[in-house]
């Protein structure tokens, strides 16, 4: 970005806490010390495996010949749709849909690349070799390719048994939504199309995997023992055992302290878990595998696209009164847990930041043959802001209201507010934040540029994109793919807890460690400082461990770095533990200083008196008296200088029998104005100026929460001008490469920044603090998309669909004229 800073006259209402220190982890990193998980050698005598993927996007697999491979110097195992369908049982999914999900095809192939075979050599050379002597026949069938496609009428099935394409499909009502729609002044609608894209971090998937079989003698069962840079939801680990037919106990799951970016996607690495795992029991020996680049962008994840259509009834001063849905998202081939997890995450904040009363939801998922979906940074957030936030400007051209005053006549004004769906709104100032936002845009500014520009003849548009940001995910909320009479009383899902372990040595040294895998974000950095602050140290006597290992990390199925669950949840568990340290080490410090416990302090890596700071002990003597002398310490305190907390905030529960639900326990608001030029002769859009304003709550540490705003900006402009997954007609993937995949560098990142923030802490965390990851990867698309549709506006253009570029804006304006 060129610029970055507040506009003139901006509030700074989010300074940075003294004690919150730069990133701890940048020195490693920018050194070559990092630990990614393909510089780690766990096990002696790793052998590596290559993956034979299929050429066709849909076809009926027949006669496997694995000889030739099998036959191949160096080769130790091969393994194809037979061994997987023997040894494995399909993965567990969210719904009782008929379409199994295998690691590999088994009867078919549904997408290009979908692994077929296994090959296990002495390395990836011997591998890759042997991989091109498997043969395969294939009967290539019909391909489906996107949503409208597989709900067509004789459109060919993905999966017989299921009789559909479709794999889940809900309705919601809440409130008198026809009988408001037929006393609407005015019903505005639209149909709308959000594109997949991905996040293509710099690190592909890796894992490590080693079947142990047991003991002979019974007493023991099989078991796998695996690395990967998978970084949750730790659901997953139950799915992975489940297809496995191993109890979650015996299988032991490693993350390394460095993942090289994910934003989401790494989520969907678990199927190679359990495909090496089966490949080390074939081998006899541990398997390590390790995506390519070109492995990735045909097989591994991308965000769902979505086909939606909205409906707003809308009275005659513009008020949004109902809002009717219907959304499609295309999973790809299968439905592929955590999916529909997409369609749901949003459930609670359906309406946005706007005060609407009644809502109508139809929620379809739908298989073709193409890539399988599953988080991508943001996920739900940027399909329904798209749809929601291109349709509020259709609500003010119904109303004869510019796109700014219609937004404040709809914002939510008071808090806690709940939505029809079930949502809290935990705290927030939306008006404020949209002023503050146009303030810092110079809105007069950019109306005198539009006006040159548009005399000129050329093309120059102001958009905005307003969201509630979801953050510190309720589980719960996959529950609604099931209808409430199909639930199990007594089986409900919900919950956002994380744990996080404490422990305090001889010396005094503070040891925290995390099950929160970070993928870059500053975890450590912040953890910390948190810690360090609550117990009065500096922080150079906190360490912090972000290594995760399920037989030793504490950890539950919520676990995971996802959904922007850090800054809410895992800090609020940092806070609980540190605090019962602390009230161990004020007890110890008694016995020190002769003075009743409650009446300490920890300050400035001291035990001290509230009122007399000359009576005072350092840290590590008090925490020598619990491990040296704890017979000392007073009646009832226990010597114990580790402690494990557990943050399970009660606002979040399961769906209602009703459908409703807090589908995240925390929410912060973006507002984001976006002004574009347009060449008149290329259609290049050219973004000339971004205001940008986050609502995170407490703020624990501006540098990261900037980088944050920052990446997630980067990561919107992808998918909204240069990143999508493309399939021709024929099912074939058409970006394969970064040839034809393009990605925004700093040369597209180069236009003019303006971002603020405000500070509404959360009263349901103890920091106050909500998450930031993902704002404006949810808000930019629309905000640009916004932009354009003004900038054609003259032009009578209309925008429903991303990525816009010049070839988009080209055959918009020809169909047009």
């Amino acid at each position: 970005m060129a610029e970055s800073r507040p506009g003139p006259g901006a509030r700074s209402v989010a300074e940075v806490p003294e004690w919150a220190p730069a990133r701890v982890e940048d020195g490693p990193l920018v050194t070559g010390q990092g630990r990614f998980l393909d510089d780690l050698d766990p096990l002696p005598g790793t052998l590596v495996a290559a993956v034979v993927r299929s050429p066709h996007p849909h076809a009926r697999i027949g006669a496997v010949d694995l000889s030739r491979a099998r036959a191949h110097p160096g080769v130790a195992a091969v393994l194809g749709p037979a061994d997987v369908a023997a040894a494995l049982r399909p993965f567990p999914l969210s719904t009782g849909a008929a379409m199994p999900y295998y690691p590999t095809g088994t009867d078919k192939v549904r997408f290009v690349g979908e692994p077929v075979a296994v090959v296990v050599a002495t390395d990836r050379y011997t591998a890759e070799d042997a991989a091109e002597l498997v043969d395969v026949e294939y009967e290539p069938l019909d391909p489906v390719v996107g949503a409208r496609a597989a709900l067509a009428d004789g459109a060919p099935l993905l999966h017989s048994d299921a009789g559909s394409n479709v794999a889940t499909d809900r309705t919601f009502s809440f409130g008198p939504v026809d009988e408001i729609f037929a006393a609407a002044a005015h019903v505005v609608e639209g149909v709308y199309d959000f594109p997949r894209y991905s996040s293509v971090p710099m690190e592909c998937y890796s894992v490590i995997a080693d079947w142990r079989g047991g003991s002979g003698d019974g007493t023991s069962g099989p078991s796998v023992e695996a690395w990967a840079n998978f970084h949750g939801p730790f659901t997953m680990v139950p799915v992975m055992a489940g297809a496995l037919g191993l109890p979650t106990s015996r299988l032991r799951l490693h993350v390394p302290g460095d993942i090289g970016g994910s934003f989401g996607i790494k989520a969907g690495i678990y199927p190679y878990v359990v495909l090496m795992a089966l490949a080390s029991k074939h081998a006899g020996a541990p398997v390590r595998w390790t995506e390519d680049r070109i492995e990735h962008l045909l097989a591994s994840s991308s965000g769902a696209d979505r086909v939606m259509h909205f409906r707003a009834a809308v009275a005659a001063d513009g008020l949004v009164t109902a809002l009717d849905t219907d959304l499609v998202d295309n999973v790809g081939a299968y439905l592929r847990p955590p999916e529909p997890s997409t369609l749901y995450r949003c459930f609670g904040n359906i309406t946005g930041p706007y005060r609407i009363p009644a809502v109508r939801i139809r929620a379809r998922a739908v298989v073709t043959n193409q890539m399988p979906t599953g988080l991508n940074r943001g996920f739900g957030g940027q399909q329904l802001y798209f749809g929601l936030e291109r349709l509020m400007d259709e609500v003010a051209a119904a109303a004869g209201l510019d796109a700014f005053e219609v937004r404040r006549r709809n914002l939510v004004t008071g808090f806690p507010y709940e939505t029809p769906t079930g949502g809290v709104y935990d705290s927030g100032d939306y008006a404020a934040a949209v002023e503050l936002a146009l303030k810092n845009a110079d809105l007069a500014e950019l109306r005198e540029r539009q006006n040159e520009v548009r005399a000129g003849g050329g093309y120059y548009g102001i958009g905005v994109g307003l969201v509630v940001d979801p953050s510190g995910t309720n589980i719960g909320y996959v529950g609604l793919a099931t209808p409430a009479e199909q639930r199990k009383p007594g089986r409900d899902k919900s919950g956002s807890t994380e744990h996080v372990r404490i422990s305090v040595d001889l010396s005094g040294v503070v040891t925290v460690l995390l099950g929160s895998v970070p993928q870059g974000q500053g975890h450590a950095t912040v953890a910390r400082s948190v810690a360090a602050r609550r117990l009065g140290l500096p922080v150079e006597q906190v360490r912090v461990v972000v290594d995760m290992d399920t037989a030793t990390t504490p950890w539950t199925v919520t676990s995971g770095s996802y959904s922007s669950r850090f800054a809410p949840l895992v800090t609020s568990a940092v806070v609980q533990a540190a605090d019962r340290i602390a009230s161990t080490i004020r007890a110890a410090g008694s016995v020190l200083l002769g003075l009743p416990a409650d009446e300490l302090e920890l300050a400035d890596g001291q035990v001290r008196s509230r009122t007399d700071l000359s009576r005072a002990a350092q840290f590590r003597h008090a925490a020598g008296v619990v491990h040296w002398d704890p017979s000392a310490l007073p009646e009832g305190v226990s010597a114990r200088l580790y402690e494990e907390a557990a943050f399970t905030p009660r606002e979040v529960r399961a769906a209602t029998r009703d459908d409703r639900i807090n589908s995240s326990l925390c929410y912060g608001f973006v507002a984001e104005i976006v002004a574009v030029r347009i060449d008149p002769d290329t259609l290049e859009i050219t973004i000339d100026r971004v205001s940008s304003v986050h609502d995170a709550g407490t703020v624990l540490n501006q540098q990261l929460l900037d980088g944050q705003v920052y990446g997630a900006l980067t990561h919107a402009l992808g998918g909204a001008m240069y990143e999508e997954f493309h399939y021709a007609p024929s099912g074939q993937p058409t970006s394969a490469t970064f040839l034809d995949y393009l990605c925004p560098t700093s040369a597209e990142a180069g236009y003019e920044l303006r971002t603020d923030h405000l500070v509404s802490p959360s009263p349901l965390t103890p920091l106050g603090a909500k998450g930031c990851g993902e704002g404006s990867s949810m808000s930019f698309p629309v905000a640009l998309a916004n932009a354009v549709a003004d900038a054609l506006a003259p032009a009578g253009v209309k925008i429903t669909s991303l990525p816009l570029h010049g070839e988009v804006l080209y055959q918009l304006l020809t169909l047009r004229s």
